[in-house]
């Protein structure tokens, strides 16, 4: 049973409805019953609306797959052109788009400019439900859009709170269909949409790309027929790379694997031909493949990094000005049911998630620095919201963590650019699978050189040189059987791809200071002079400086890195060793640009949030040389089996500072001597000289 099968039921129930209120809408398309002010909203949404439909249609009667190129190209205009940055005439586009927050208050008013933005966006949903051919949730859609619509037919007009009613009603009636949806669509490869494409497309025929409903840019087509371009060996060699370090990531954490049937897969639209030598590798371990849609909805927390299938976005600030959408139903009531809904669903698939592995993921990175624009009409959430966020994230990873139990389940990452990087795509794609097939054993030596003198330290101080302003100490796990035991995990290539750092969980007490880097790009944001404060360990400040208005900068540290958080704890401390990326970075000018995955394994780098040993503190987990490592846990996640709703944050967020911003990194042993692990940029531990080759030199790659 196939995805077709599996929604054929709800699709036939619906059916009759569905051309109902695509009556309904013809109506509205045509000529709309409503005041002057709002007709313009109403008659172009409704278009949209109908060339779903008409997508539907296509799709029902398998004509999508029988596209030629410009066929795909024109439909793929039509669909996403209303919030490109720029359309293709001087009306079009996302500055003349009730997509807009600002244009849709300045065209509608403050009363129903917001709700009829929110709702516009809600509906571009309808694009991935109608190449799904999804019917019954094209429906529910639908039937929010003619009851709003009908509101507004009325000769005695309606108001902003009777819309603001009907939205609100509409999430929480819904919620269990979405919610249960949701978390299918992540554990059930039988939900093959993704996977069939994957499998059984040519992938010499780039229309396979627009078969999946997502915009497609340049980047996609770039990217896809790049990959057309190598050696059948070579696509091999980056499959293997990838699954090795989902397998090898089982094995070095004493985990079992043979008790997993199924294995989530996150990519960019593009990388088809190594995914799916991913799933065939995947398949000769015992796993299936379960690949889900990157959220369409509010209700999947859209603007926070994209997971699953997805391609570029068609615009960032579009993203990032429907962040916060469901403010407009979140409430108590709502959080409780959807939780309420989250453990149902868990219990109904808990077969499903208790052979499930965990994710293996492909990023990818190269776009231009996103700077977002904050808008005062775009949907905030008020005090309360804010709470009840950081309440449903730690409760919802609780009920998870229930069902697949973080003891049980690994993952891996690996990454990779696309065109948008530059003219030197090619070269830097080449680069960067180099990066990715490092010599393991030989940063695993020249890495446990720098564990043997921090294992010695009791804190250690890092500070930055030039305009950067770190200054800061971190209190390091004392070792009672230093012959046995080690503070450090020496990481190589397994789950985190490419190979390079040392990383602890730092004690809390005594870490403190001043973490500072002068520019970063985390979770497809920018940050310029992004600042955070420590106390014992506890983020008691923050800033940057993106915007001119200080509480403007606080937001969108708080939102976009405390996650919402009144603080959050340092829940990693690493040293990255791969100076070969970072040169990397340096030739290319490309260090704005990389991904947190790579960007962290040049220089020493700062998480928080959770530490990486999240819900699995007790499982034993060793080094290389056969030591134990003993810090997975800090003095607040000791208490999760009391309380664990205040051991963890559910979130982890990397800072890294670039060796060209360090001055030096030093171990302060009990005794107060002092041994200087990096030294104006430069590693001074004997056995780790070879990393200061690419720092000195052009072009020079340690292998």
């Amino acid at each position: 049973m196939g995805y077709r099968e599996i929604y054929q039921e709800d699709n036939e129930n619906a059916a009759e409805r569905f051309e109902l209120v695509k009556e309904r809408i013809c109506q509205a398309a045509a000529q709309p019953e409503t005041k002057e002010q709002f007709a313009d909203y109403f008659q172009k949404t409704a278009q949209f609306i109908l060339l779903t439909a008409e997508v539907l249609k296509m799709c029902q009667d398998g004509q999508l797959q029988q596209r030629t190129i410009e066929q795909c190209e024109q439909l793929n205009r039509q669909l996403y052109e209303d919030i490109l940055p720029q359309g293709d005439a001087g009306d079009t586009g996302y500055a003349h788009s009730y997509a807009n927050p600002s244009y849709a208050v300045s065209r509608l008013g403050e009363e129903f400019g917001g709700p009829l933005c929110f709702l516009y966006a809600e509906l571009r949903a309808l694009t991935a439900y109608a190449f799904e051919g999804r019917v019954a949730d094209m429906t529910i859609l639908m039937e929010l859009f003619g009851e709003i619509y009908t509101c507004f037919c009325d000769a005695l007009g309606t108001s902003g709170k009777e819309i603001r009613r009907i939205l609100y009603w509409h999430f929480h009636d819904y919620s269990e269909v979405m919610v249960t949806q949701s978390v299918r669509e992540g554990i059930d490869p039988r939900l093959d949409f993704f996977t069939d494409i994957v499998m059984y497309a040519d992938l010499n025929s780039l229309t396979y790309l627009y078969r999946y409903g997502e915009y497609i840019s340049e980047n996609e087509r770039k990217t896809a027929q790049y990959l057309l371009s190598l050696p059948e060996e070579q696509i091999q060699a980056m499959a293997d790379t990838f699954t090795e370090g989902y397998r090898i990531g089982f094995e070095v954490t004493n985990k079992d694997l043979s008790k997993k049937k199924t294995v989530s897969i996150h990519y960019a639209i593009g990388f088809e031909r190594v995914i799916r030598k991913a799933v065939e590798n995947f398949a000769k371990m015992g796993l299936s493949a379960a690949v889900f849609r990157d959220a369409v909805s509010s209700m999947g927390s859209r603007g926070h990094g994209k997971r699953g299938c997805y391609s570029l976005s068609a615009n960032r600030q579009f993203d990032f000005d429907h962040r916060n959408d469901n403010a407009y139903y979140l409430d108590k009531a709502f959080v409780e049911r959807r939780l309420e809904v989250l453990r149902d669903a868990y219990e109904t698939y808990k077969d499903l998630a208790a052979v499930y592995g965990g994710p293996a993921v492909l990023e990818v990175f190269g776009e231009e620095p996103f700077a977002p624009v904050q808008k005062k009409e775009a949907a905030s959430y008020d005090e309360k919201q804010q709470q009840l966020i950081v309440y449903y994230a730690n409760q919802s990873g609780q009920i998870t963590n229930q069902y697949i139990r973080g003891e049980e389940r690994s993952f891996t990452i690996i990454a990779y650019p696309v065109p948008a990087i530059g003219p030197d795509y090619e070269k830097i794609f080449a680069q960067t699978v180099k990066l990715n097939t490092l010599d393991y054993m030989l940063y695993r030596n020249i890495q446990q050189h720098l564990i043997d003198v921090l294992d010695k330290a009791q804190r250690v101080h890092i500070t930055g040189k030039g305009a950067n302003r770190t200054d800061l100490y971190v209190s390091i796990w004392q070792l009672a059987q230093p012959d046995k035991q080690t503070a450090f995990e020496n990481c190589v290539a397994d789950v985190n791809i490419p190979v390079g750092e040392v990383f602890t969980s730092p004690v809390l007490k005594g870490t403190s200071g001043v973490l500072h880097v002068t520019g970063v790009y985390l979770n497809e944001l920018y940050y310029k002079d992004l600042e955070l404060v420590f106390t014992d360990g506890m983020v008691t400040g923050y800033t940057c400086a993106n915007f001119a208005d200080e509480a403007q900068c606080r937001r969108y540290v708080r939102e976009n890195v405390l996650m919402q958080h009144d603080t959050l704890p340092m829940g990693e401390f690493a040293i990255g060793t791969n100076t070969t990326a970072y040169r990397m970075a340096k030739d290319f000018q490309i260090a704005d640009k990389l991904p947190i995955l790579i960007a962290e394994k040049t220089g020493p780098h700062f998480a928080v949030g959770d530490t990486c040993y999240s819900h699995a503190e007790d499982t034993a987990v060793y080094n290389p040389d056969g030591k134990e490592i003993m810090p997975k846990d800090n003095e607040l996640t000791r208490i999760r089996k009391e309380d664990a709703s205040k051991a963890y944050f559910n979130c982890h967020t990397d800072i890294t500072i670039p060796y060209d911003e360090l001055d030096r990194i030093t171990a302060i042993l009990p005794d107060g001597q002092e041994i200087d692990v990096i030294c104006d940029g430069k590693f001074v531990v004997p056995g780790t000289e070879e990393l200061n080759q690419p720092l000195e030199s052009e072009n020079i790659c340690i292998c």
